[in-house]
């Protein structure tokens, strides 16, 4: 061979070596994060890692954890990044995470990270229940802001409360889970009994009571501080009440799913979520992130929201999950919106 061609072909070599090597992966990203923090979040671990592009599939938490169950035999996503701890446990018990311990994991708040080691998830940040009072509103019509979730249950508050689905969303479910825990078995369906009385509708999005409230389309709507303190930064006429007695929450989490044929790039993800940098990320809009050390104070919420927060038995939220939806669906629903 003489030597223009050996030249030539080892120039086509290192092309394709380059081609390779900076071959762009994608990543089927299942989530329920918030629609509006998707491309902050992608762009900001694109900073560190543009070879993997991530493709999202977003929908509330309890559709989203549907979708992963009916896709158990043929699974189509590759990590779930941002979906309820509780949900996650439901997968972990279906066999349907990799274990894997992220770099850096070990720097984490234990219970932000799956007991098992390896873990089969690891948290992000925790959304927690808050209320959100529309003032102008309340005015009006002479109520008075609620102080504990047993208020919620007076009859002045009688078609002038929202508050989510948990069938379909995450902050649904964690309301209820947390009011059973509140409240014991017995006296926590009576709550919601009472509850049920007041409530106009029950939304499919743990978001939407408080937009609505921020609009003035309810008065009160139960919702999460994240969604609440970022409404009334964009100026909306609200209270964020934290009610006394406590208030029930979940941890955004992160998993990879098994049988993925992207593992690395997965894996490097994992190893991303767990950062200080992926947690000030998660800081910009959640009080409480999975770093310590990690979270400044979100302007109009509490300094103390974590300490406020109740005791999550996350393990028998998720083991009872079906159970209390079946209960709730057969009380409740017949005020749920209708499902888009």
């Amino acid at each position: 061979m003489n030597q223009k061609k050996t030249f030539a072909l080892a120039a086509f070599a290192t092309m394709l070596m380059s081609s390779a090597a900076w071959a762009e992966t994608e990543l089927t990203v299942y989530t329920a994060i918030e629609a509006e923090d998707l491309k902050r979040y992608a762009e900001t671990f694109n900073q560190d890692h543009p070879d993997i592009k991530l493709n999202f599939i977003r929908d509330s938490t309890g559709v989203i954890t549907a979708k992963l169950l009916a896709e158990k035999d043929n699974p189509q996503a590759d990590v779930v990044w941002g979906l309820a701890a509780t949900s996650l446990l439901v997968l972990k018990s279906e066999g349907m995470l990799e274990a894997y311990a992220p770099k850096g994991a070990d720097q984490l708040k234990p219970n932000f990270v799956d007991s098992d080691n390896p873990p089969s998830w690891v948290g992000m940040d925790a959304w927690a229940a808050s209320i959100c009072f529309n003032t102008i509103e309340g005015q009006k019509l002479g109520l008075t802001a609620p102080k504990s979730w047993k208020d919620l249950t007076k009859p002045e508050y009688k078609g002038h409360v929202v508050m989510p689905n948990p069938a379909s969303s995450g902050t649904g479910y964690l309301d209820v889970s947390s009011w059973l825990q509140l409240f014991g078995d017995k006296d926590g369906w009576t709550y919601m009994d009472g509850l049920h009385q007041n409530v106009a509708a029950y939304t499919h999005s743990g978001s939407k009571p408080c937009k609505m409230a921020a609009a003035g389309e309810t008065v009160i709507g139960i919702s999460f501080e994240f969604r609440a303190a970022k409404s009334k930064a964009e100026g909306a006429p609200i209270d964020i009440i934290i009610p006394e007695e406590g208030i029930g929450w979940d941890m955004e989490a992160s998993a990879i799913v098994a049988g993925t044929s992207k593992e690395e790039a997965a894996k490097t993800l994992l190893d991303w979520s767990v950062s200080k940098k992926a947690n000030e990320m998660y800081n910009v809009g959640y009080a409480v992130v999975a770093m310590p050390g990690v979270a400044k104070p979100v302007e109009h919420l509490p300094a103390d929201i974590e300490a406020r927060m109740i005791k999550n038995d996350f393990e028998w939220a998720a083991n009872n999950r079906n159970a209390i939806l079946e209960e709730w669906t057969k009380r409740y629903d017949s005020k749920s919106e209708p499902k888009s």
